[in-house]
């Protein structure tokens, strides 16, 4: 297929107002990102709280996602259930939504083996004609996708195009390279650079919400024959945010970041609860050594 994700890839948000989607909340980031230079979006991921979206919330802000963007920057649909019948149906609304590719979680809770895997995303592949952007991510799952099973995905379902690995592991990413030629994508900000740097094509990312044009940078000077100067010291500018985005479960930092610089509520969904004081003081003051709270010359 034709369709690459190339670039940064922010990892929305779902903004509420108490217990609500707040909609008008999500086409300001989606307007602000487009300003800023984001390569493209992604709906109801992790950091969507897409795990405790009603299903017709989770289809209204895919669909209010793709409107809001269309024709101006990509939006990737995070569909992935531990239910393939479920992921294929919303595959399926994704693609008439409007969206331009759908992001796949490995089941959670179910324990597939690998074979099952294998049969999971090829299902799904086969139901739409979304390209796929395969989500590893076992620290959330409890469920881990081998380099063995992207590349047989990858064989099967042309239409897997991507591999979004959040495993933490540069050595799991230089294992996925050597055994196919699915587009390698980070699903962990710390470790933008060195994905870049092995021939990776861009991030899924959180700490994209804060500092989009930077990350957005960091992707481009950070590939081989890139601007190394630039990209150390865009690592290092970023290196405090992406630590605290994660002093506690995603994306309740990230939320609480975003309220304090006046995109949105901090609401979460239960079982998330708002930050503990400790963590809301240590994330606030490194969004103000950043320079992001106030007027101030960045990196």
């Amino acid at each position: 297929m034709s369709w690459r994700l190339h670039g940064s890839y922010v990892a929305l948000p779902t903004p509420f107002s108490g217990t609500d989607v707040d909609y008008a909340a999500l086409e300001r980031l989606v307007d602000w990102h487009v300003e800023q230079g984001s390569d493209g979006l992604v709906a109801v991921g992790t950091t969507g709280e897409g795990a405790t979206l009603s299903d017709y919330e989770r289809r209204s802000v895919i669909e209010r996602t793709s409107e809001r963007a269309r024709g101006r920057i990509p939006v990737v649909a995070g569909i992935g259930t531990n239910n393939t019948a479920q992921s294929i149906e919303l595959a399926r609304f994704a693609q008439s939504a409007g969206a331009d590719a759908a992001l796949v979680v490995t089941p959670y809770y179910n324990k597939p083996t690998q074979a099952g895997l294998l049969a999971h995303f090829c299902a799904i592949a086969d139901a739409s004609e979304l390209p796929l952007v395969l989500y590893n991510v076992p620290s959330r799952t409890g469920c881990d996708l081998t380099p063995a099973t992207v590349a047989a995905i990858r064989a099967r379902a042309p239409r897997a195009v991507a591999l979004k690995e959040a495993s933490g592991s540069l050595e799991r990413a230089r294992e996925v390279r050597a055994a196919c030629d699915i587009d390698l994508v980070a699903g962990e900000d710390a470790l933008i650079a060195g994905f870049m740097a092995l021939g990776g094509t861009g991030v899924i990312g959180v700490v994209a919400n804060l500092a989009p044009t930077e990350v957005a940078e960091l992707c481009r000077v950070a590939r081989p024959g890139g601007d190394a100067q630039r990209t150390s010291e865009l690592v290092a500018w970023l290196a405090p945010l992406c630590r605290d985005l994660f002093v506690e479960t995603n994306p309740v930092p990230v939320k609480t970041a975003l309220a304090r610089m006046g995109w949105m509520r901090e609401d979460v969904r239960l079982p998330l609860v708002a930050l503990a004081p400790e963590s809301r003081a240590r994330l606030l003051a490194t969004l103000s050594e950043a320079g992001l709270l106030e007027p101030a010359v960045r990196a």
